[in-house]
């Protein structure tokens, strides 16, 4: 049965399901225990499994991490949170030179059942080094696979999923999304966890964006249909790998392109979706594709420029009307 529950609730039951189902599943990072966490997501975890499983961890995410590595090759599953995605550039030599490569380095001796929590974008005047969006960084790192959960449904099972892979899996949340409400219904099967959703069906242009970007493009969505202009809506819900399939039908009805994200355009990740769908649908294009991405700059601190760094509704229903009238 469906019930309303916020995005970190969805988290918290998945993390909930999964340690008890298996012995062998434990968290650790900054909060995580006696805390509950800073967004909630491990509340009454460490009051129901103790401190052996639920582990509070000094600042030193290279450290806790690495140790989330180790852990992982002597047959735990580690649920490792970063408390914010701009710290994980401490906890990169783990991520990418031990866990992304281990796998491959011992001919597929040793799997690496490691989930790396974190969430990451612009949340509220948190200034340039606490707003960064770090996907384009882990998307080039073979080896690590990466999911972007938008909704209460996807963030329960994906998360499932990644604690039962044998492979290491970046869950990138949005610090913003925690408190959202959605659907979820524990009984139903879980889609492949890499394989993206049309949120909303559409024939005069495809959308293309993951996290954020799928409310704020669903909104745009909605105040265009009032114009007559019809948009197809996919939410990736994974950035490694990406689900081109999905992608290429949609641009077989539609014939046009609109990426959105909240990273910088310059390099981000809608440049390599621009740039695989163009390759492989360019015939299918009646147009070139175009992007809504945040400026390169870093992020400010004032409230109203930081906003005009990243991608606001107006700038998307700007964009769709922009690519359907070249």
């Amino acid at each position: 049965m469906s019930e309303q529950v916020k995005i970190w609730q969805a988290l918290n039951r998945a993390l909930d399901a999964e340690m008890a189902a298996d012995d062998s599943v434990f968290i650790l990072g900054e909060d995580v225990g006696l805390y509950g966490g800073s967004y909630r997501v491990t509340e009454g975890l460490y009051a129901r499994y103790g401190e052996w499983r639920v582990r509070d961890t000094p600042i030193s995410e290279g450290s806790f991490t690495g140790l989330g590595v180790g852990a992982a090759l002597a047959g735990a599953r580690p649920v490792v949170e970063i408390m914010t995605v701009n710290f994980a550039l401490l906890a990169l030599d783990a991520i990418i030179n031990m866990a992304a490569k281990i796998t491959f380095m011992s001919g597929g001796q040793y799997p690496m059942p490691l989930v790396v929590r974190t969430p990451g974008g612009v949340a509220r005047q948190l200034a340039a080094q606490h707003s960064q969006r770090l996907e384009h960084t882990m998307m080039n790192v073979p080896g690590l696979r990466i999911v972007t959960p938008a909704t209460a449904q996807d963030s329960y099972w994906q998360l499932r999923q990644a604690i039962r892979s044998n492979e290491p899996i970046v869950v990138l949340e949005h610090e913003l999304l925690y408190f959202e409400e959605g659907p979820l219904d524990e009984s139903l099967p879980p889609p492949p966890m890499h394989r993206a959703q049309v949120r909303r069906e559409g024939e005069d242009l495809t959308l293309v964006t993951y996290l954020k970007g799928v409310g704020q493009s669903l909104e745009a969505a909605e105040r265009l249909a009032a114009e007559g202009i019809s948009v197809e809506v996919i939410d990736l819900r994974s950035l490694r790998p990406i689900d081109w399939q999905t992608c290429l039908r949609s641009l077989e009805k539609t014939h046009r392109l609109l990426v959105v994200e909240e990273d910088c355009g310059f390099a981000g990740a809608g440049a390599e979706m621009v740039a695989q769908l163009t390759e492989q649908a360019f015939y299918l294009l009646d147009g070139p594709p175009r992007r809504v991405a945040g400026l390169d700059i870093p992020t400010p601190y004032n409230g109203r420029l930081e906003a005009t760094t990243i991608p606001q509704v107006d700038d998307i229903v700007e964009a769709a009307r922009n690519l359907l009238e070249a």
